[in-house]
């Protein structure tokens, strides 16, 4: 049976802010940064955890982490009660922030994993299997030895990624771990993140707004909006609900009026390129281009789905609505 290594339960988490209220007054509000959420995430398993500034994502990992309590409900990963258990738990999660760093900046890349294993008492044997096994497949071992503040973005992302992962954690929270990278480094680190889960059976609680890694990465998602989660589900799913609308591009042999198709409504003309859009539930792509063929002479067409960064637009305005 999967065992659910991150449970939480109507978790609440409330902050007392000071407002002004005049040149010298304040008054004082309570803002619920998270507002009884619920959820589970399984061993094993890569979920993406979404949503605009300030949804509450961050809220919650540094929940997950320990760092913050719980101002209600109940929090348990890897079945201990994080903020109690601070200690006990580091050794079965790992965390990476984008623009934060856990190696020292004036080391060699190398000497930071050795404090590390240090740090999170690792046997010898086993730290130096899993540095062998980094090492090859994040290829690190050109920049081992250079100081983490002359490495480049790309190179220090691969340091982090190693440094979370040494001591073979359960559960490892990654916030942001390609922001910057060019599409190379990305490549290198979605790859490697799919083989650790895959090999390793690491769980994986992945935040960021670049959603290409969502799409490479995570089969269920979890989409939070102003302290709730609106979303909880796959992508197939979420196309289907709320990403059904396409558009057909058509280039036509000469340039004329907006084409008067039924199903379909035209939102752009370029000269002899037009662009249809249309709802798939209501209107095949092939039906389309039947009905444009039978008006007008095509020399070219292309069908365009939805961008995954619209549909969670549109999965945000209606969970506000």
């Amino acid at each position: 049976m999967t065992q659910e290594l991150i449970q939480l339960r109507d978790v609440t988490k409330t902050f007392t802010v000071a407002r002004k209220a005049g040149r010298v007054r304040r008054r004082f509000e309570q803002v619920h940064a998270v507002d009884h959420i619920s959820f589970t995430v399984a061993q094993g398993t890569m979920v993406g955890y979404i949503g605009p500034n300030g949804a509450g994502k961050s809220t919650t990992i540094k929940m997950l982490t320990g760092i913050l309590v719980p101002t209600s409900g109940q929090v348990r990963v890897a079945g201990l009660e994080p903020s109690r258990n601070r200690v006990e738990l580091a050794r079965r999660i790992g965390v990476v922030f984008g623009q934060r760093t856990q190696l020292w900046w004036d080391l060699p890349l190398r000497d930071s994993f050795d404090l590390l294993r240090s740090i999170y008492r690792v046997p010898g044997a086993r730290h130096a299997r899993n540095m062998a096994a980094f090492t090859e497949l994040l290829d690190l071992a050109p920049f081992l030895d250079v100081p983490v503040r002359q490495l480049s973005l790309g190179q220090r992302m691969r340091g982090e990624l190693t440094a979370a992962l040494l001591h073979d954690p359960d559960i490892v929270y990654l916030d942001e771990p390609t922001i910057g990278l060019d599409v190379v480094s990305k490549a290198q680190v979605r790859d490697f993140l799919t083989g650790i889960n895959r090999e390793r059976g690491t769980t994986v609680l992945l935040t960021t707004h670049d959603l290409s890694d969502i799409e490479r990465l995570c089969r269920r998602i979890l989409i939070i909006d102003l302290g709730h989660v609106i979303y909880d589900g796959d992508l197939p799913t979420i196309r289907r609900r709320f990403g059904d609308e396409r558009t057909l591009v058509v280039d036509l042999e000469e340039a004329g009026p907006p084409i008067d198709v039924p199903g379909a409504v035209v939102d752009r003309v370029e000269g002899s390129r037009q662009w249809l859009r249309f709802h798939g539930h209501q209107l095949s792509a092939s039906e389309l281009v039947a009905r444009v063929a039978e008006r007008v002479r095509l020399v070219d067409l292309a069908v365009e789905e939805t961008d995954i960064e619209d549909v969670v637009r549109r999965i945000y305005l209606t969970g506000r609505s």
